[in-house]
């Protein structure tokens, strides 16, 4: 043997070593979720199972925006984020932050919309009448990907308006003071909204005009390869936690417990989740999501920011945003 082979086996070894030290001293992690967002993972967040599955203390901070997670991932406070918009996602793998998509954790359509001020009684009929009028939007999130496909699915030249970035809870505040002639988000915050308004389109409208909105699980590229086991553990609580929710046989003990971590009453709890949809790992890995429709999907959506002009910039392809490795892992344990 060579000692140019040699040395290399010594290398080898050595980033091996050093690999497993580093994930054996992992002692702790942090995760992103949003309050106001009943999931099924909550029950497991609130009674311990992530840490016992993955044998680390897990952390929780929530956020009031996708691109707060984001950010968050980039400074590297965060490793996980549960239930990150697509939109915020593409905007900032678009920007080059090295992000991967590992689950897909809730669909939604009906969960995320804008709302126009009932004085001014426009409707899907006269919706060319929100030109000048002012809005208020979480730019880069979901809710601006559904406004912008909106707005131009009804000819509404949004060069007019007046366009405020704004949290869903603020905008729905706000919203309700009369500030605002039109507010979008999701959650309590569009329940919120809907007290003051009305939506142009149901979500079932919105899926046919393509406007599909869901979550996903996204942490940094780096962590994922590090920690893909661990990973892998993370994304199998939480399917095991949604598989419990659905079979409705477990609802009267998870929904006081996801309902008092989600900062709701059990009856907004329960009336929100029965809008959501949380795809089981076989159907997440088919076609329609991470087995190529997302990835698709976000083209899509970097295309109509790009030509709004809310980002320079696109990629190529998404196609290397969406790692099923850890996904597929949890599906086998």
């Amino acid at each position: 043997m060579s000692l140019k082979v040699t040395a290399r086996a010594a290398l080898a070894a050595f980033a091996l070593l050093s690999s497993a030290q580093s994930a054996s001293a992992l002692e702790e992690i942090t995760v992103g979720y949003f309050l106001e967002w009943p999931m099924p993972f909550e029950y497991g967040k609130a009674t311990g199972k992530y840490d016992e599955a993955l044998g680390v203390k897990v952390n929780w901070v929530s956020f009031d925006a996708g691109t707060a997670m984001s950010a968050a991932m980039a400074s590297g406070d965060v490793q996980l984020s549960v239930s990150q918009g697509v939109p915020p996602f593409v905007v900032a793998t678009s920007a080059g932050q090295d992000l991967k998509i590992v689950d897909v954790a809730v669909s939604y359509s009906e969960n995320d919309n804008c709302v126009v001020a009932e004085k001014l009684e426009i409707d899907k009929t006269s919706a060319k009448e929100l030109e000048g009028k002012k809005v208020g939007v979480p730019i880069g999130t979901a809710a601006h990907y559904g406004f912008l496909k909106q707005m131009s699915h009804f000819g509404v030249d949004i060069g007019t308006m007046e366009i405020v970035d704004m949290a869903p809870a603020d905008g729905a505040a706000a919203f309700a003071q009369g500030s605002l002639d039109m507010v979008c988000g999701w959650g309590g915050a569009l329940r919120r909204m809907k007290e003051h308004g009305n939506v142009l389109l149901t979500g079932a409208e919105k899926e046919e005009l393509g406007i599909l909105v869901f979550d996903v699980t996204s942490a940094p590229a780096s962590f994922v390869a590090e920690q893909s086991e661990l990973v892998a553990k993370f994304l199998k609580v939480t399917a095991d936690m949604n598989a419990m929710w659905k079979s409705g046989e477990h609802k009267a003990e998870m929904l006081p417990v996801i309902a008092k971590d989600a900062g709701m009453s059990e009856e907004a709890t329960e009336s929100t989740m029965a809008t959501f949809v949380f795809p089981s790992v076989d159907e997440q890995l088919g076609a329609k999501w991470l087995g190529g429709g997302a990835q698709e999907f976000m083209k899509g959506v970097a295309k109509v920011f790009l030509d709004a002009g809310s980002i320079p910039s696109t990629r190529d392809t998404y196609e290397g945003a969406v790692d099923t490795g850890p996904l597929k892992a949890a599906s086998a344990m």
